[in-house]
């Protein structure tokens, strides 16, 4: 199973909460995972999902709070082979479907007809709980989260901008800062943060999730931490490296062209001590010296003795 699957699983295992609270999830599952049919007998409703436990949940708590029977039908000829199979729901007309849409802020009446609203019924969500029963029932619906263990990354696919701009606005209410995308023909609104995406599993109720996915965070932190140290303490040795042997090519030029014997002897000394020890770092170099030398110090003599190399290969001593 995948870490999305996972952590919807559990969130199918949490109680249902008060009335309110689940008249939210249902409103928000139905929002996104569900379809309206119409028929003689008036409206229907269809939802589909791949998850069975996402099927038992939703037929659970219509029943609970609604008194709805829902009837269940496996269909794998939709999915690939992969997927397993397709669980598809249905409330019939006779069943009160209407009345369910009605409540859930799906299906509202103006001058005397039925429409479908675009957007969530913000009276269901006011209070700070049904937010989160309701953004519970969305992800159960429309989210996916990717294995933390490869990217960081949450997102909810909506089918329109107004829906993607009530979605954004539920999930920035806890102080969060989740984005919308186009994708196709769809409004993706997502989360990239780690740390944001780890407040919003909390948020929704997957804490055994969390908890998995707040290890692999701290885990991949620290590799990446020790993988930092570890290439600025590589780049620091290769450029000690690199200026070592640039001091070493200047010493042997002046060597060659002037004789080391042609410097002051604070500067031969250096010059000799680097020849003899190309390998040590500047702080080593500076203590062989006879007194000591400061590691400023030795660094303005090896710049000195830069300066008489280039001097020579310019002609001008």
């Amino acid at each position: 199973m995948s870490f999305s699957s996972d952590v919807k699983k559990e969130l199918t295992t949490l109680p249902a909460g008060k009335k309110c609270c689940q008249l939210a999830l249902v409103a928000g599952f139905l929002r996104f995972a569900g379809s309206i049919t119409l028929g003689r007998g008036g409206m229907g409703v269809r939802v589909s999902t791949e998850s069975p436990a996402v099927a038992r949940l939703f037929i659970r708590i219509t029943k609970d709070y609604f008194g709805a029977r829902t009837s269940l039908s496996v269909d794998s000829s939709m999915l690939p082979r992969s997927k397993g199979h397709s669980y598809e729901l249905s409330i019939t007309p006779e069943m009160n479907a209407e009345g369910i849409l009605r409540e859930t802020g799906i299906v509202s009446v103006r001058e005397g007809s039925n429409y479908i609203t675009d957007g969530l019924d913000q009276e269901i969500i006011r209070k700070r709980c049904c937010k989160k029963a309701c953004l519970r029932g969305i992800f159960l619906a429309a989210g996916m989260v990717s294995d933390p263990a490869k990217s960081y990354h949450l997102e909810i696919s909506c089918a329109s901008s107004i829906m993607a701009a009530d979605v954004r606005k539920l999930i920035n209410s806890f102080g969060l800062k989740s984005k919308i995308a186009p994708r196709r023909n769809r409004y993706i609104v997502y989360i990239k943060d780690s740390e944001q995406i780890s407040d919003l599993l909390g948020i929704i109720g997957a804490s055994s999730e969390l908890f998995k996915f707040e290890n692999m965070r701290i885990t991949k932190d620290m590799k990446a931490t020790a993988n930092r140290i570890n290439n600025c303490e590589n780049a620091n040795l290769q450029r000690s490296v690199n200026a070592a042997q640039k001091q070493i090519a200047d010493i042997k030029y002046i060597d060659e062209t002037r004789g080391l014997s042609a410097l002051p002897e604070k500067l031969r000394t250096t010059a000799q001590l680097r020849m003899e020890h190309p390998e040590l770092p500047l702080a080593e170099l500076a203590e062989l010296h006879q007194p000591a030398v400061a590691k400023s110090g030795l660094n303005h003599r090896l710049a000195r003795l830069s300066e008489i190399a280039e001097k020579i290969r310019k002609g001008e001593m």
